[in-house]
C-alpha cells in the first residue's frame, strides 16, 4: 500500500509539470470571461492570447523576422478538450498574413480543468511590404469557433497614398447616382474621408463636407462606393468633384461630367436632326439630276448628228477662178451650231 501512495504521488507531480493546473475555484465554477468578446466561445471552454486584458495580439518586427507570442486555452471542464489551430486573414497587396502564422501542432488536447499555453511564430516573409498587415488565429472546438485578431506590423518607411478611380454619374429617375472607386495604392492602413462637389454653368450646386467613411481599406485594397444626390438640374452642364483624404497625407481627386437635360428636350432635338438630315438628302438629290449633259464625246467639240436634224447647204458663185464655199447649219433641240468650210481652186463650169 505504501507503495501505491507513493507511485500515485509522484505521478501527480509528473502531470503538473507538463499542464498548466487551473485553480481549485475553476472546478466550483466556470472561468471569468476573457477580455472582449471575441475570445469566449461558450460555456465549457474559451480561448484568448495570454495575460491580462488583451483582446488581440500585437507583432512587429522588420522584413524577414520571426515574431512570437502565446494563446491560451481554458477547459474547466471535467471531460479532455480538443480544439484545432489556424491563420486566417489577408495581409494586403496580394499578401495573405495569416499564412505567416505557425504553430508547432495544429491540434491541441487540453486536460479537464487546466489551462494549456501555446506558443505560435509569425514568419514575415522578406519581402513583405512596411506598414499594417492584418491577420486572426482561429480556435475551432466542441461547439464553437474563436476568431482572435492579429494586427501584425512590419517596419520599415511607410507610405500613405489613396486614389479616386472610375467616376461616374446616372440619372435614376428624378435623382442622380454618383458611383466612384477607392484604392489604398500605399502600404499602411487607411481610413478614408470623401467630400462631394457640383458645379453647374450658374454656379455651385452641391456641396458635401469631408465625412468619414465606415470602410477601413487595408494596403492594396479597393472599394467601390455610391453617393444619392436627390435633387439634381433638370437642364444643365455639371461637373462632379469627389475628394478623398486620409492620415499620412494621403489625397486624390476624381471628377466626372454630367449633362442634365429633359426627356422631352431630348426628343426634339432628335427630331429636328433627322428632319434637317431630310432636307438635305433630298436637296442633294435634286442638285445632282439636274445637271446639263456634256456638248461633246471629248467635252469641247461640235455635238455629234442626230436623227431629226435639219441641214442647209448652199453654193457660192463660181467663176475662172472663184472660190466654192459650203455653209451647214444644224439645229437640235433649242441648240443650234453652225459650221463653214471653204474651199479655194479652179472650177470649170459646163
Amino acid at each position: 500500500m505504501p507503495f501505491r501512495l507513493r507511485t500515485a504521488a509522484a505521478g501527480a507531480v509528473l502531470a503538473a509539470a507538463v499542464v498548466l493546473p487551473c485553480p481549485a475555484v475553476a472546478a466550483a465554477r466556470p472561468p471569468a470571461a476573457a477580455a472582449g468578446p471575441s475570445t469566449t466561445a461558450a460555456p465549457g471552454w474559451s480561448a484568448a492570447p495570454t495575460g491580462t486584458a488583451r483582446t488581440s495580439f500585437y507583432l512587429e518586427g522588420p522584413a524577414g523576422s520571426a515574431l512570437t507570442d502565446r494563446l491560451a486555452v481554458r477547459n474547466p471542464s471535467d471531460r479532455p478538450l480538443t480544439v484545432r489551430l489556424a491563420g486566417d486573414g489577408d495581409g494586403g497587396d496580394g499578401q495573405r498574413a495569416g499564412a505567416w502564422l505557425a504553430f508547432g501542432t495544429t491540434q491541441v488536447t487540453v486536460p479537464p480543468r487546466t489551462r494549456a499555453s501555446v506558443p505560435f511564430t509569425a514568419a514575415v516573409p522578406r519581402a513583405a511590404a512596411p506598414g499594417s498587415h492584418p491577420a486572426a488565429l482561429t480556435v475551432t472546438g466542441p461547439g464553437a469557433r474563436i476568431r482572435i485578431p492579429v494586427r501584425l506590423r512590419v517596419t520599415g518607411p511607410t507610405l500613405s497614398a489613396l486614389t479616386v478611380e472610375h467616376v461616374s454619374v446616372t440619372r435614376r429617375g428624378s435623382a442622380a447616382v454618383i458611383r466612384y472607386t477607392l484604392v489604398n495604392r500605399g502600404n499602411t492602413e487607411l481610413r478614408p474621408q470623401v467630400a462631394v462637389r457640383a458645379d453647374g454653368l450658374f454656379g455651385t450646386l452641391l456641396r458635401r463636407p469631408a465625412r468619414p467613411l465606415p470602410d477601413v481599406l487595408p494596403p492594396g485594397a479597393r472599394i467601390a462606393r455610391t453617393e444619392t444626390w436627390s435633387d439634381p438640374p433638370a437642364l444643365d452642364a455639371v461637373d462632379v468633384t469627389l475628394t478623398a483624404t486620409a492620415a499620412g497625407g494621403a489625397q486624390d481627386t476624381g471628377t466626372a461630367a454630367y449633362t442634365a437635360v429633359p426627356w422631352g428636350t431630348g426628343a426634339a432635338a432628335a427630331l429636328l436632326l433627322a428632319a434637317g438630315g431630310g432636307a438635305w438628302a433630298v436637296r442633294r438629290r435634286r442638285g445632282r439630276s439636274g445637271r446639263a449633259a456634256p456638248t461633246g464625246d471629248d467635252g469641247g467639240g461640235p455635238p455629234p448628228h442626230r436623227p431629226g436634224a435639219r441641214a442647209t447647204t448652199g453654193t457660192g458663185p463660181a467663176n475662172g477662178t472663184g472660190t466654192r464655199g459650203a455653209a451647214a447649219t444644224t439645229t437640235t433641240g433649242t441648240t443650234s451650231s453652225t459650221t463653214t468650210v471653204a474651199k479655194t481652186g479652179s472650177g470649170v463650169r459646163g
